[in-house]
Formats: C-alpha cells, sequence, structure tokens
C-alpha cells in the first residue's frame, strides 16, 4: 500500500514564516515504524501544499487541538475521493468521537503498539473505528526517516531520547499523555545523532532534542551526554530550571556542546506560578539560575505565558522588561490555552469560563479561549500582542545579541542572533500572530462539529476518555512557538 503521512498545520502568523527552523518528529518515526513492503511519504502542512488528488491508498493525519479544524477539512476531502483516512495526536486521543466524524479510524494513545496491525487490518479488510496504543519500552525504536524531510526545514535532526514529565504543570497535556518517564538506550540515541545524510554543514552539526524534559534522570543524562563529547556536535533542549543545581551536570552540557536551552518560566508572579503547578520554578532564583548557564556560554530561550489568573494587562506588559533583566536571550510568548486533557480545561470547564461555540483554531496559543479572571478575552489578546511588540523590538532584539556577544559561545550565539533576528523581522514587518476573533474560516466544519460547548457537567470526564487505556499519545505531537 501507498500511505501518506500528513502533518497538519495551520498558519498561525499573518504572513508565515521566512524561515521554518524545525520539524515535529511525529510523521518520521511514524514513517519509521512502516513496515518495509508499503510506500510511506510525509507531508508537512507547515511548509508544503498537501495533494489532496494524491495515489496514496492511506491518509494518516497527526494533529494537536489548534490544528483540528484543518484536519477536518483535509479528512473530509480525502474521504470524498475514495481514500481510507486515519487520525491521531493529541486532539483525537481526547476527542475520539469528534474525530470519527471525519475519519474512518482513530488512534487513541501512543502508536508505536498499534500501528502494524493498523495497516495489516486495512489490508485484510478489517480496519476497527479505534486502536488504543499502550506505552511501550522506547528500546529498539527506529532511527527516524529524516531521508522524507523537505528540504525547507532549517534544521533537520530532530532525536527523541525520552518521553514523559515529573512535573505536573496545570496547562499540559504530557503527564496524562504520557504518564511516567521512559528512556531510550543511550546507545540507540546515539545511531540517530550519528546519522549524517544532510546538505547543509549545520544540518549535520546541529541535534535538537524533542523531549519534553530531557534532564529528568541524571545518571542517564550524564552517561549520554560524557558519550556525546567525543561526537562534536552542538546540541538544544528542553528542561527545567532545577539543571542550574546540578555543576557537573552543566559541565557535561557544555564539553558535549550544548548551545541552547528552554525553560518553560512561563510568569513572574508568584500567584500564577502556583496557578500553573509550577512550584518548581521561583522567581527569586531565575536570574542566578540562568547565569550559570550563561557560565558555560549556553544560550536560554524561555516560554511565557499571559493569561493565568494573577495577571493584569499592565503585569503582562511589564514582563516585557522582567524577562530582559533576568538574562533571557530568546523568549517566547504565548497564551494560555486550556487543551482537553489538563487539569486546566477540566477546572475552567467546571466553573464555566470555557468561551462557548468557539473553533478549535483558538486553541493554538495564540489566541484566547477562555474567560480571564481580571480582564476581558479582548484586553487579555491586546496585551499579549503589546508584550509581543516590545520584546520583538528592534531595540530588545539588538539587545539580547549585543549581551550574548559577552555571554555566550559560538554556537550559542549563533542561535540567539537567529532567533532574535527571525522575531525581530516579524515585528518590524507587522508579521503578528493572527487572531481568529470575528472570523470563521471553518464555518462548515464547525457546524459538522458542532457548536463546541463546555458545561459544568463532570469536568473531570474531559481528562481522559478510555482512562483505563490510555497510555499516551499518537508518537509525540507538540505546539512549539517557533511553528
Amino acid at each position: 500500500m501507498k500511505v501518506d503521512i500528513v502533518v497538519v498545520y495551520i498558519q498561525r502568523y499573518r504572513r508565515g514564516h521566512a524561515v521554518h527552523f524545525v520539524p515535529p518528529i511525529t510523521g518520521i518515526h511514524l514513517a519509521a515504524l512502516t513496515p518495509v513492503q508499503h510506500t510511506v511519504r510525509v507531508i508537512h502542512q507547515q511548509v508544503e501544499e498537501v495533494n489532496l488528488d494524491t495515489d496514496a491508498d492511506v491518509i494518516a493525519l497527526s494533529f494537536f487541538s489548534g490544528f483540528a479544524p484543518e484536519a477536518y477539512r483535509l479528512a473530509t476531502e480525502y474521504r470524498k475521493r475514495g481514500k481510507i483516512v486515519i487520525a491521531g495526536g493529541p486532539h483525537v486521543t481526547f476527542a475520539p468521537e469528534e474525530a470519527l466524524r471525519f475519519v474512518h479510524s482513530v488512534i487513541v494513545g501512543e502508536a508505536e503498539s498499534v500501528w502494524n496491525e493498523l495497516l495489516q487490518d486495512i489490508e485484510q479488510k478489517a480496519l476497527r473505528q479505534r486502536y488504543i496504543g499502550e506505552s511501550q519500552p522506547l528500546a529498539n525504536l527506529s532511527t527516524p526517516r529524516y531521508d522524507l524531510l523537505p528540504s525547507k526545514f532549517f534544521v533537520k535532526r530532530v532525536v527523541q531520547a525520552t518521553r514523559g514529565c515529573p512535573f505536573n504543570c496545570s496547562f499540559c497535556t504530557v503527564p496524562v499523555l504520557n504518564p511516567g518517564f521512559r528512556t531510550r538506550p543511550v546507545e540507540d540515541v546515539l545511531c540517530d545523532i550519528r546519522y549524517d545524510r544532510f546538505r547543509w554543514w549545520w544540518q549535520r552539526k546541529v541535534v535538537w532534542f524533542w523531549d519534553d524534559n530531557l534532564t529528568v534522570k541524571r545518571d542517564y543524562v550524564k552517561d549520554l551526554l560524557r558519550c556525546m563529547v567525543s561526537l562534536r556536535k552542538w546540541w538544544l533542549t528542553q528542561t527545567s530550571m532545577d539543571i542550574a543545581e546540578d555543576d557537573e551536570l552543566l559541565d557535561l552540557m557544555r564539553e558535549s556542546g550544548c548551545i541552547g536551552v528552554f525553560f518553560g518560566i512561563e510568569s513572574f508572579s508568584k500567584e500564577s506560578l502556583e496557578d500553573a503547578g509550577k512550584r518548581q520554578n521561583t522567581v527569586a532564583e531565575y536570574r542566578r539560575r540562568i547565569m550559570k548557564l550563561h557560565d558555560r556560554g549556553i544560550c536560554v530561550m524561555a516560554g511565557f505565558i499571559s493569561g493565568f489568573d494573577g495577571d493584569t494587562p499592565e503585569s503582562i506588559r511589564a514582563m516585557a522588561k522582567e524577562l530582559y533583566e533576568i538574562g533571557v536571550d530568546v523568549p517566547f510568548l504565548s497564551i494560555l490555552t486550556p487543551y482537553r486533557g489538563t487539569a486546566l480545561y477540566a477546572n475552567m470547564r467546571g466553573s464555566g469560563r470555557l468561551r462557548q461555540n468557539l473553533g478549535w483554531q483558538f486553541s493554538n496559543g495564540y489566541n484566547v479561549a477562555f474567560a480571564p479572571a481580571t480582564m476581558s478575552p479582548a484586553d487579555l489578546l491586546r496585551a499579549h500582542r503589546e508584550l509581543w511588540r516590545s520584546v520583538f523590538s528592534l531595540r530588545s532584539c539588538l539587545r539580547r545579541v549585543l549581551r550574548a556577544l559577552f555571554t555566550l559561545r559560538w554556537g550559542g550565539l549563533m542561535m540567539c542572533i537567529t532567533m532574535n533576528v527571525f522575531y525581530g523581522f516579524k515585528a518590524f514587518t507587522k508579521n503578528e500572530p493572527i487572531s481568529f476573533e470575528g472570523t470563521d474560516h471553518y464555518k462548515s466544519i464547525h457546524e459538522t462539529v458542532g457548536p463546541i460547548k463546555h458545561d459544568r457537567q463532570d469536568a473531570e470526564q474531559s481528562l481522559a476518555p478510555d482512562r483505563d487505556n490510555l497510555r499516551g499519545l499518537w508518537v509525540i505531537s507538540r505546539s512549539d512557538d517557533i511553528n
């Protein structure tokens, strides 16, 4: 059979991206799991057109909530053309019945345990509507199909060493989708890192770890980094700020080529951090911990969220000054989003704060899908956009780059310059995040799904359909601000 894996996307900036930094690992990982007797292609809608008249027999759609309307539109068109359509990912895991209005079959949970079975069932004309994936050990996973990536991605080597995160942030789906914490054998990870068949030198040099929190198991990550020293790569990852208390780990990160880390700082408000479940973050320690990364020449990227109950328009705008003062090199700015499957969604649903009759496109991290506690949705959107313009103004970007000249090593400096130019150019050309207020480009999809109403009924039901069987999401599919 011919299988097309489509990683769905809805444009999130007015004119899109001039540069596409890194692909999700989902599509190329699923392609690596596909038996060799099948012909597989991976289409990233972010960078390439989706061919509705493909000769594929099977279409597999991967998406998160913010891209669900486009996934459903594609599914409708593919089914008109007689294709077998499968769907998976975080949104499908928490809304399988909704997805089944548009597709033939869904995967709830991780795909590794059921993908081959699903393909066999299609061949035998015995496809079921629902496949429940179970979490498995991460040993012996094939190297992702980097050869199937389009040329438009700046960095191509995305690697996954671990799955899961021990923290329980209220807005994050990972603790439910990937309970526990699993690691791949170090040698398997090194095999992916050694893959070098890329065109450009930086694609051969850079390793982008697609992990939620790479450094959770200290002994494991230290073993991995010791093995990476001789490979002479540059690498980046997402982690938590507590790594700043482990000098041995920080030294190993430097020696093994770490050029950047991403911290989910989220807020400068103690009340907001408690609301977020970010007990591991201490505002008074932000600057000291970032300085310890800078002492090793490592670029610090950090995420900040607007819209917690403790936020006001004034406190949101004030973050522009605060994030510079603590030393952040590359900020990422999003709006609080109550994704299905999170404690935040359950709480807001239970208190009647989810906005009614909005399409899923509002759940993309740049729009307001709930009623804020201290302001209107319009006030929150306005404050976020003002913060975004201020943080990525020419002056702010230049200040961060000039500081980096004296704090970062060459690789980290390149990262800082590249990302600040990327966002600074967006701000200069007014290529801002899109607001969906007052629009409905997916009206027919919205009407088919039905108005998305959020009532006060047992909010806990939103956390996990098939809770006894749910052990993860379809491979890994997360929404990064750079996409």
